[in-house]
């Protein structure tokens, strides 16, 4: 009687390494941005970085010998998923980050698994959040108004600064596209292939809404300074690709689970860039805006959602690759840069 070969479980290292790759790679991207914003138009800026990650994934799917096209029964998601990650998505923390410091912004985009399994919970047929996974969603919330306090409290700073707003607008569409990507039926394209049409579809219409807004007039040699030039370089090759890659090989090698604990690390990993190379501020709000909402995305998480019709079963039960995945962050990202 023979037995069905086990695939060769990966030594320790390499895991080690490759989350080691995502923590740092998605972690970091929110100081690169903010650095970059800062001379180059947003739009501009984050566009033709997703569209070019977009095109060395094709190239490398090329190089493989594999098919570059995809059927068109699975363009139309494809299509929404690329414009609500990454148009919405990526392009409103591009946006909000011109004025908002990266760690408020890294603590913001942390609600995206809170507004996820909302989605799920108010989904015909999809997952049920139980009184546990109601009162991470509640905590979630509520450490969104801690961070948001100073400016709550002062009217004319809250009406003045739409930062917070336009980050949790990224956060809402980012859970909106891996909602519909975990949905989305994939017959035959590989997940190389989804995200390259993802990367150029969002990164192209992006930077079409660029040149509708007149960015390319904002635009001049004094643009290209050596930090704006170095955060579009790292944000494409570590955000978008060392990331992806890093996030796409350690779903098929360990648990769903696990691949998720980058939602709790990435937070602490902007906060301290931030702090450390921006010098920016690291106030009581946003510290305990923080730790509450990372204490509600735990409740939600980790078994506060419960599949309808099926007692016991939750989000963390669940095959890795239907995990949802933000591709890029840069998603997601699932990837999640954004």
């Amino acid at each position: 009687m023979t037995h069905a070969a086990h695939p060769k479980r990966p030594a320790v290292w390499s895991v080690i390494l490759a989350f080691t790759c995502l923590y740092i790679s998605w972690g970091t991207t929110y100081y690169a941005i903010r650095v970059g914003v800062q001379t180059l138009p947003p739009a501009l800026f984050a566009g033709s970085r997703l569209a070019l990650a977009g095109l060395v994934l094709f190239a490398y799917v090329a190089a493989r010998g594999q098919r570059l096209w995809m059927p068109r029964r699975e363009l139309a998601g494809v299509v929404f998923v690329g414009v609500t990650m990454f148009v919405v998505g990526n392009g409103l923390v591009n946006f909000a980050e011109k004025s908002e410091s990266s760690i408020s912004a890294a603590v913001l985009v942390a609600t995206t698994p809170i507004w996820f399994a909302l989605l799920e919970s108010l989904w015909p047929g999809g997952e049920r959040l139980t009184l546990a996974g109601w009162l991470g969603l509640g905590l979630g919330l509520g450490g969104v108004l801690v961070l948001c306090a100073p400016r709550l409290l002062d009217k004319d700073a809250f009406l003045a600064d739409a930062g917070p707003l336009l980050v949790l607008g990224s956060a809402l569409s980012w859970a909106v596209g891996s909602f519909v990507l975990r949905r989305h039926r994939r017959d035959t394209s590989s997940h190389l292939l989804t995200a390259a049409y993802q990367l150029m579809i969002g990164g192209g219409t992006l930077t079409l809404v660029g040149f509708i807004l007149g960015e390319t007039r904002e635009l001049s040699a004094a643009s290209f300074t050596t930090p704006a030039v170095f955060s579009f370089t790292y944000l494409l090759v570590v955000g978008s690709l060392v990331g992806y890659v890093a996030y796409n090989w350690l779903l098929g090698h360990v648990s769903g689970a696990m691949v998720g604990t980058y939602a709790y690390v990435n937070p602490v990993v902007a906060i301290l860039v931030g702090w450390q190379l921006g010098k920016e501020e690291l106030s009581p709000w946003i510290l305990g805006g923080m730790a509450i909402i990372l204490a509600g995305v735990a409740l939600v998480r980790m078994g506060g959602v419960r599949a309808a019709g099926i007692p016991g079963a939750s989000l963390e039960s669940r095959e890795p690759e239907t995990v949802d995945t933000p591709l890029e962050h840069e998603a997601c990202g699932l990837a999640r840069e954004r």
